[in-house]
């Protein structure tokens, strides 16, 4: 073995050992119960709502959302078996997945308002657009769009010093995002977040997007899924609409993978502008 080849193993071998010290949340129970009836031969909207109903915190939760302002329901739910019958089961499932994942990832000391904030505009966002395009399925828009940066949290909770290199990441003009996460702990938030994941079932599609989606190559890279492709394009048209919406002008990721995301996805200047008015008219209505 040669003294390069030695090294990259080594090299290998301290990754290894580092990622066996980040704390990856094992897949909630619950979750697992929403995900199995939902992928069931017959669904049952009952049985869904007999497996939410057994934890009280989660039901208050689904209630809450489904009689808040973004979905402007005429009938208000009185129990979780009316909220199942008015959004759907896929709705549903789609709701508790967020909730369970709020639940899920905790970090003493820090709080998370803002990042599940960003997360919930950005999963509303991709899905509305999503729903408008037709480039993909709009639940797959949005688990992704929810679980895009999941692994940030966990590197946090992990690196003391992790706020930093988010900082310097997202000025980052030049490096790609990851670049700067890889330089400072050798790993990235792609990388864990594509992990947990995959550890907890969430779609092939939604596992491959989130460990890309800092790689704007790939918008271009016809061997890779035109689905995966299309989440990353759906997520940098949804951030830069959060970040106009939240008055501010510059995003150093729309620099880079900007014109790329509105190729792939077909949209001219003057289509992004009334796109990104309806997602700004969207956001005005979550509370």
């Amino acid at each position: 073995m040669t003294p390069a080849s030695k090294t990259s193993v080594a090299n290998d071998q301290s990754v290894d050992a580092l990622i066996k010290t980040i704390r990856i949340p094992p897949r909630p129970s619950m979750l697992a119960d929403v995900q199995a009836e939902l992928s069931s031969r017959e669904p049952d909207p009952r049985r869904l709502a007999a497996t939410i109903s057994h934890d009280v915190s989660l039901s208050a939760s689904l209630l809450k959302l489904t009689n808040s302002s973004f979905f402007g329901l005429r009938l208000k739910a009185s129990s979780v078996d009316h909220a199942v019958q008015l959004l759907g089961m896929q709705q549903c499932g789609l709701l508790m997945t967020g909730i369970i994942a709020r639940q899920s990832i905790q970090i003493e000391n820090v709080s998370l308002i803002k990042f599940w904030d960003f997360s919930s505009k950005r999963a509303q966002a991709m899905s509305y657009l999503a729903g408008c395009m037709r480039v993909c399925p709009v639940d797959l828009a949005h688990t992704f769009g929810l679980f895009c940066d999941i692994g940030i949290p966990i590197l946090m909770e992990r690196f003391p010093d992790y706020q930093q290199t988010l900082e310097l990441a997202y000025q980052q003009l030049e490096h790609k995002f990851t670049f700067i996460e890889q330089e400072k702990h050798h790993t990235s938030h792609t990388s864990i977040g594509a992990l947990m994941a995959r550890t907890w079932g969430l779609p092939e599609e939604v596992c491959s997007a989130i460990l890309l989606h800092h790689d704007y190559a790939v918008l271009q890279d016809t061997a890779t899924s035109e689905r995966v492709r299309a989440l990353v394009a759906l997520s940098l048209v949804a951030e830069y609409a959060i970040h106009k919406y939240h008055g501010q002008e510059t995003l150093a990721e729309w620099e880079k993978g900007g014109q790329q995301a509105l190729d792939f996805l077909g949209l001219a200047s003057d289509e992004l502008e009334d796109r990104l008015e309806e997602l700004h008219e969207l956001f005005n209505h979550v509370h």
